[in-house]
């Protein structure tokens, strides 16, 4: 393996530093209270992120549970022909009615051509899914030679793995389930076991090595700051210091 999980590029590592992470931090707070300011911040920053691997101007790119429309607007306004696919058609409307270029569909049979598309992206969505590594290889299947991946995921055993029962996840998903459901009288928008599933750093390595369609460039934990990305090559508490990881591949 030519690649070291953490240790990324000289310009992702640069524009990874501690206030970044603060910032991102702080907009993480107003998810349920504000989304338009929490989804802006996020796509801006995905936009600069994925920019260090893709040339997005012109770029055919497929955004895999784009949701609202957020992200269509950062990555347009860099370029890209943008294309969001969702499981939800709630989501996809969350602005308005549905805009040209989205699709209704499942991440784990995505309804585009092989060696399709430029860039194929995603967010925060394969811990939503019941086959998370399904979704991943379909992400290289519709991607052409020499396209990009890149693919990131709430960490199970990370402080936000349980979405809003965090931190009781730790006692156990259905148990922290439970507890929201007595506490708050209603069901979290996140339930364990039917919209929210464990996926650990410790999965994303061993299919990384184990797929055979891409070449691995980055492995990092997207959030943290460079610094701390040391953390990722240590069993057991890559999980636990790992917000989010982030799976950048290239494809044959």
């Amino acid at each position: 393996m030519s690649w070291i999980p953490g240790r990324a590029t000289s310009p992702t590592r640069r524009r990874s530093t501690l206030r970044r992470s603060v910032a991102l931090l702080r907009a993480f707070r107003h998810e349920q209270p504000d989304p338009p300011r929490f989804y802006t911040a996020l796509a801006r920053d995905s936009v600069e992120q994925l920019s260090g691997y893709a040339d997005l101007d012109g770029a055919l790119l497929l955004d895999v549970g784009g949701g609202p429309g957020y992200f269509r607007d950062a990555f347009t306004a860099a370029g890209a022909r943008y294309v969001a696919l969702d499981a939800d058609v709630g989501e996809l409307s969350g602005l308005g009615e549905m805009p040209p270029g989205t699709v209704l569909g499942s991440g784990m049979a995505l309804p585009f051509r092989d060696a399709s598309l430029d860039v194929c992206y995603s967010s925060n969505v394969l811990e939503h899914v019941s086959d998370p590594w399904l979704m991943a290889e379909e992400m290289l299947r519709v991607t052409r030679p020499g396209g990009t991946v890149f693919l990131s995921y709430t960490v199970w055993f990370g402080p936000w793995g349980g979405h809003e029962t965090a931190p009781w996840h730790y006692l156990g998903g259905r148990r922290a389930r439970a507890r929201y459901r007595r506490k708050h009288g209603r069901e979290p928008k996140n339930r364990y076991g039917e919209s929210l599933f464990k996926v650990t750093v410790a999965e994303a390595l061993e299919w990384s090595r184990r797929q055979d369609l891409a070449d691995v460039v980055e492995v990092l934990p997207r959030y943290n700051p460079a610094w701390s990305w040391w953390l990722l090559r240590v069993p057991v508490v890559r999980e636990l210091a790992t917000w989010n990881l982030a799976l950048v591949l290239r494809r044959r």
